[in-house]
């Protein structure tokens, strides 16, 4: 057995543990630059707190999802700030744009040098600026993660910038700051953590590191998705910054499958919400993966792992792999999650989405490799 593990320089969890930042930070440098979504008052508090400590700020908006042209334009911004020190604040999207602006910020090149698939995939070389990640969701993880996913609008796909420097010198999960998501943010992130501890679970590339921040993980997201998303409670929230927490240090170390191999060129056709793209694609997804594992691989080990994940979910002890799907059904239903069509998924844009997803990284990670015809399939009953 051998494996590697690798995550953020250092991980503070807990309620209120945004007011350690200042005091962190200001043994990096002077001036953050404060990576954050369209909500500029979103880092306020956090922006004071700095103040107080001498740390000037200068706070760079990320409208959406993090694209090329924004990325470049955030890189100009802190540049031109004098930034020492980049703090992400937000979704994945603002936290993912923090990782990409901090290495530009040092190395050569611009975005498109160091992308996958539609760029040059050039390797970072030099450090990045210091990078404070702190997440206002609870779903992707990517305090903890080593890539930057980043949408081309001119190829419609969303593709990464990865490298272990990418990893933040410092995560702060502080689940108050999730108190007051909405309603559909809680659906669409925490799925997406949900998605995440499955697919790590049964990934290629599973551990025993892994392995067992996705059995908390799901215990996690089984017990207070729901209750988060209908009552909001504290408790739940703070489970579901946990779980998200979790399923981030697990894909970061065990990889992803075909729902994330699919939800990134989605993701570029449609402009549609990650997390309900995984959310929709997840249950048919393992669906397909456990017939054509009964079918054509019944000798490996990941049959054995569906079973356990089914376990958890169900909490039956008694489960079969396959009961995981009307589980999981049930609960995309509860959360209220939409069809592809209704982000305008067409049937021809269905051979162009797999001739993209299959060169997706996530892909190799799947427990089984899947046909075109399979992908497709999982497209059109997504609709």
């Amino acid at each position: 057995m051998r494996f590697e593990f690798a995550t953020a320089g250092r991980i503070i969890f807990g309620p209120g543990t945004l007011a350690e930042v200042p005091s962190i930070a200001g043994t990096w440098g002077r001036h953050a630059g404060i990576v954050t979504g369209s909500d500029i008052q979103r880092p306020l508090a956090l922006k004071r707190l700095l103040e107080e400590q001498g740390i000037a700020c200068t706070v760079v908006p990320i409208a959406g999802e993090p694209t090329t042209a924004n990325v470049s334009s955030g890189v100009e911004n802190a540049r031109a700030s004098g930034a020492d020190m980049i703090i992400a604040m937000g979704g994945g999207s603002a936290i993912d744009a923090g990782k990409a602006i901090a290495a530009l910020m040092t190395n050569q090149g611009d975005i498109h040098d160091y992308l996958e698939v539609v760029g040059l995939g050039w390797q970072i070389t030099v450090p990045p600026l210091p990078l404070i990640a702190i997440p206002t969701t609870a779903g992707t993880g990517a305090e903890v993660t080593r890539n930057a996913v980043i949408a081309s609008p001119w190829h419609r796909v969303k593709v990464s910038m990865r490298s272990p420097m990418l990893l933040p010198r410092l995560a702060v999960i502080d689940p108050e700051l999730t108190y007051t998501l909405p309603r559909g943010l809680t659906a669409a992130t925490g799925l997406d953590a949900l998605t995440q501890l499955i697919e790590a679970a049964v990934t290629r590339r599973a551990n025993v590191l892994s392995d067992g921040f996705c059995r908390v993980g799901l215990e996690l997201a089984r017990n207070s998705l729901r209750k988060a998303y209908e009552t909001g409670a504290p408790e739940a929230r703070a489970d579901m910054s946990l779980a998200a927490l979790l399923s981030g240090l697990a894909l970061a170390n065990a990889g992803l499958g075909a729902v994330h191999g699919l939800a990134a060129p989605l993701g570029g056709f449609l402009g549609a919400p990650h997390g309900l793209i995984c959310a929709r694609l997840l249950p048919l997804v393992c669906q397909i993966n456990i017939m054509a594992l009964r079918n054509r691989a019944p000798e490996e080990p990941y049959l054995a792992r569906y079973t356990d994940v089914a376990r958890i979910l169900t909490d039956n002890p008694k489960a079969d792999a396959m009961d995981i799907v009307p589980w999981l059904h049930r609960l995309v239903g509860d959360l209220n999650v939409p069809g592809l069509a209704d982000f305008n998924l067409r049937a021809d844009n269905i051979p162009a989405i797999v001739n993209q997803a299959q060169q997706a990284s996530s892909m190799r990670g799947n427990p089984i490799d899947l046909s075109e015809a399979e992908l497709a399939a999982v497209l059109k009953s997504a609709m």
